[in-house]
């Protein structure tokens, strides 16, 4: 994220409260307090380079609200992390885990670092002296961070090892998005495009679709745009277009899933192809840009890529009459209101991709008690959650009149309210007590 955009998007993010609050039913005292973060640390993380070298890194946590319970949320590393892009992504948290109903807030981590420059060494380093500074600021019961844009598992379990080291006792509930043997939950790998699934089979049902006849196209072919295009498919949806950062393919027909995900993850390439076995053949298909793929006459449109991909310049040439926010941010709010006169429904990043911080707190969860589920008990408690919300945002949205993103942010913003009205506001502390 370039620093421009760094600048406005907490402003962003805080103008979605403003327009959330005109339809809810809460205090002005609690947006008051949801516009400013609870804690924001910076610290600096002195690294010994592989060549003897010292390089001394910039790192910050946010803690946005701990109303509801325990702040949660990623740790990114990358050369553009900025303290009001992590100030933005922990807003967005603390409303994410609250649209599902989660007993958290919201927080977010980052290191200005460029991964990929590292040794594994210098990673494990890098992670180590990170965790050090934080160690009095995150904690099961306080802010339980996780894996974001490039960390993954292994960093996670070398987070929660040092922090384990300076508390002198084994703490597998601080991180969440572990290794398996490290006390990670079976059902985390697939659980933002598995939630972003149930919300569509819900939107099958209300919709009587039949999957045959349903075109998907999925930009963004990563893990999450993996898994729901897989899943999709299986279910007779007709994907007939998924994209990488190098670009994307057509075919009106649609694709065979399951084919492109192994020539994708054994080559790094998307290719058109059709594999029997370990056999794969080429397939004639269309190629087509990002750009163009948004733009595709289809049913379903899944961004899982980057923020702003929708914006003001194309959304009034976008054709599927349904956009399910895989990504974090991918349509900006200029772009919303022209999706909204054109009658297109978005199914909103907090709710659609919420099904990873969910799994999440199935693993802290299991942590906490020391008694871990198997796989399927891990997709029964995800889809009910994650079938639930759906349907309280979709029938908020029909009764209020509104979008479905407004919508999810009147849900959360009212049940974020509720707890910090218990507490008292100046109606109560200048009323009579009855």
């Amino acid at each position: 994220m370039a620093a421009h955009d760094a600048r406005n998007i907490f402003d962003d993010a805080i103008g979605r409260l403003d327009q959330a609050f005109q339809h809810a039913d809460v205090d002005q005292e609690v947006v008051e307090r949801l516009k400013h973060p609870k804690q924001a640390l910076t610290v600096s993380i002195p690294v010994r380079m592989d060549d003897g070298s010292l390089r001394v890194f910039t790192g910050y946590r946010v803690r946005h609200d701990d109303t509801r319970g325990p702040t949660k949320g990623g740790i990114r590393y990358h050369p553009d992390v900025t303290l009001p892009e992590v100030q933005a992504l922990a807003f967005w948290m603390t409303f994410k885990c609250a649209v599902v109903g989660l007993p958290y807030g919201g927080g977010k981590g980052g290191v200005i670092v460029n991964p990929k420059e590292l040794s594994r060494l210098e990673l494990e380093r890098l992670t180590r002296g990170y965790v050090e500074q934080l160690a009095d600021f995150i904690g099961p019961e306080t802010d339980v961070p996780a894996p974001d844009v490039y960390t993954n598992a292994m960093i996670m379990g070398w987070m929660m090892d040092e922090y384990s080291k300076i508390h002198r006792r084994r703490t597998p509930a601080v991180i969440t998005g572990k290794p398996i043997p490290l006390g990670g939950s079976l059902g985390r790998d697939d659980a933002t495009g598995r939630g972003a699934y149930y919300c569509l089979k819900e939107l099958e049902r209300k919709r009587n679709w039949k999957p045959d006849q349903i075109r998907v196209a999925v930009q963004g072919f990563g893990n999450a745009g993996q898994h729901i295009a897989r899943m999709l498919h299986a279910d007779g949806y007709r994907v007939v277009a998924v994209s990488d950062s190098q670009g994307g393919i057509y075919k009106h027909d649609g694709f065979d899933v399951p084919s492109l995900i192994h020539i994708k993850n054994e080559s790094r390439k998307l290719q058109a192809v059709y594999c029997t076995g370990s056999v794969c053949e080429a397939i004639d298909a269309q190629s087509i840009s990002n750009a163009e793929l948004l733009e595709l006459e289809v049913d379903v449109l899944i961004p899982a890529a980057l923020e702003n991909q929708i914006t003001a310049e194309n959304a009034e040439r976008i054709q599927a009459p349904v956009i399910v926010e895989v990504a974090n941010g991918p349509v900006t709010s200029e772009a919303d209101p022209l999706l909204g006169r054109n009658g297109r429904l978005v199914v909103p990043d907090i709710l659609a991709n919420a099904g990873g911080v969910t799994v999440s707190y199935f693993e802290w969860v299991q942590n906490r008690s020391g008694y871990y589920w198997t796989e399927e008990q891990v997709h029964a408690r995800l889809r009910e959650i994650m079938c639930r919300e759906f349907n309280v945002v979709y029938d908020t949205m029909q009764q209020k009149g509104i979008d479905m993103r407004t919508a999810a942010y009147v849900v959360a913003l009212n049940r974020i309210g509720e707890a910090i009205s218990s507490q008292g506001t100046m109606q109560f502390f200048t009323g009579k007590i009855k």
